[in-house]
């Protein structure tokens, strides 16, 4: 089927949705471990309570990807089913998920998180790929980035605008702020809204064919040895790729569970106060605590405003990167690697960084996830089957998830220890991961993936 070329606010209104998955992973990513933290929970568990959110993707992704390969309703489409389920599942558990009383239930609901914003998340990428002609690509996943860094900004603001209007950034010992409930109750309606926006504004192509496709959906319920076998035929670039995704993601993995941590600690001299170490029945152990909690989540707030600063760069890196795909041709290849190298050296940064520079950091940062966003998803859907995108981009979740599976395990705390005792060494550790990242670009070959050759094509506003 010949696609026609789209117009930016075709392409913005079908990525729009991509703003609330953004609000709910930006949260999760920016303020999950300030929670566990605030629950008590030691920095070195972190990582491993952070083991949820991959395994989810592990497992859903590739599955969701299957199935809605196979899915076809004349009102409703083939991806846009998975947005709005996942949309209702995210926007609970965002919702509840600061109100947790204890370690376990947060846990727990991170676990339920994840997985539904994996079930609206993956079905984005495809959709992308299904609309688009080739040509427009690379400017269909930059415009999904340009959203995500929007997303990425606001959302690591909330808290400490909500706190800016008067919401306490205090509590006792155990409970989350109010200022941090506000802000998940807040994204929660955003995901809901901005999901249901997307539904409403865009349509989907139906199957070429329908008899074949007829053919495919009836063999739904085989979804494993399928989904085995096209792990098992992947494409040498994808395999590639793969390789490039695996440090990339271990090195942003890293920075979502130990940021907090590292830098309140070793930038903002204010640690999360250890709760077995105050009596607070003693009135002065007590006043204590609450100084040295509300220090902590004063400086967290710091730390998710800073982190920030990457969502907001990543936006104008995609800008730029915007403006030019939608009239030439760039080599994804080259900027993927000067994206990441830049990104570790911000990640690199952080050991001698102050409140005050801290934010230069994330921007460098910023530049790395925004080409992460968009230059592999370019890449690979240049050089895969089409009548299989949803399959694909599942299967290429997993080298997404599995370095994060390895870190959480224990990955991030052996290297990191080798560096020291200090928690600044996870960025030290996620920086040399991006360089590497970087450099494994030059393993890819492939032309199409590099650098697509459209033909002239008219877009239509």
């Amino acid at each position: 089927m010949k696609k026609r070329a789209l117009g930016f606010w075709e392409i913005w209104n079908m990525s729009f949705g991509f703003l609330g998955i953004q609000f709910g992973f930006a949260l999760q990513g920016g303020f999950m471990s300030r929670i566990f933290q605030t629950l008590g929970a030691e920095k070195d568990a972190i990582p491993l309570l952070w083991i949820a959110a991959p395994l989810t993707g592990l497992l859903v992704q590739p599955i969701i990807g299957y199935m809605s390969d196979r899915t076809w309703s004349p009102k409703w489409g083939r991806r846009r089913p998975y947005f709005l389920v996942g949309a209702v599942l995210s926007s609970i558990a965002l919702f509840f998920m600061p109100h947790s009383p204890a370690l376990w239930m947060a846990a727990g609901f991170l676990w339920i998180l994840d997985a539904s914003i994996n079930v609206s998340m993956e079905p984005f990428r495809a959709l992308v790929a299904d609309k688009l002609p080739e040509s427009q690509r690379s400017y269909g996943f930059v415009v999904q980035t340009l959203i995500i860094g929007i997303g990425t900004w606001i959302a690591s603001n909330l808290p400490w605008m909500v706190s800016q209007l008067g919401v306490s950034n205090s509590a006792d010992l155990g409970v989350v702020p109010m200022s941090v409930k506000v802000a998940f109750a807040i994204g929660a309606f955003v995901f809901m809204a901005s999901i249901l926006y997307t539904v409403f504004t865009t349509t989907e192509y139906p199957p070429e064919d329908m008899e074949e496709f007829e053919r495919e959906k009836a063999e739904r319920n085989k979804f494993i040895p399928n989904i085995l076998n096209n792990i098992g035929n992947m494409p040498l670039t994808m395999k590639k790729l793969g390789v490039i995704q695996f440090f990339s993601w271990f090195a942003f993995f890293t920075m979502w569970s130990l940021a907090n941590p590292a830098l309140t600690e070793h930038v903002y001299k204010a640690p999360a106060p250890i709760e077995n170490s105050y009596d607070m029945t003693v009135v002065a152990q007590a006043a204590k605590f609450n100084v040295e909690n509300t220090n902590f989540q004063e400086a967290s707030n710091s730390v998710g405003s800073a982190m920030g600063i990457y969502g907001l760069s990543s936006m104008a890196f995609a800008l730029l990167l915007t403006l030019y795909t939608s009239k030439k041709n760039i080599n994804r290849k080259y900027v993927h690697l000067f994206s990441l190298i830049v990104g570790g050296l911000g990640f690199l940064g952080m050991y001698y960084a102050t409140p005050d520079t801290l934010l230069y950091c994330f921007i460098l940062v910023g530049v790395a996830w925004g080409s992460i966003l968009s230059m592999p998803y370019a890449m690979l859907s240049s050089s895969v089957d089409p009548k299989k995108m949803g399959v694909i981009m599942g299967i290429f979740n997993m080298f997404i998830v599995i370095p994060q599976i390895i870190a959480a395990l224990g990955g991030i705390n052996y290297v990191s220890s080798l560096l020291g005792e200090e928690a600044i060494n996870a960025m030290t550790v996620a920086g040399i991961s991006l360089m590497i990242a970087g450099l494994c670009n030059l393993l890819i070959t492939d032309k199409n993936a590099i650098k697509y050759q459209p033909e002239l094509t008219e877009i239509h506003d």
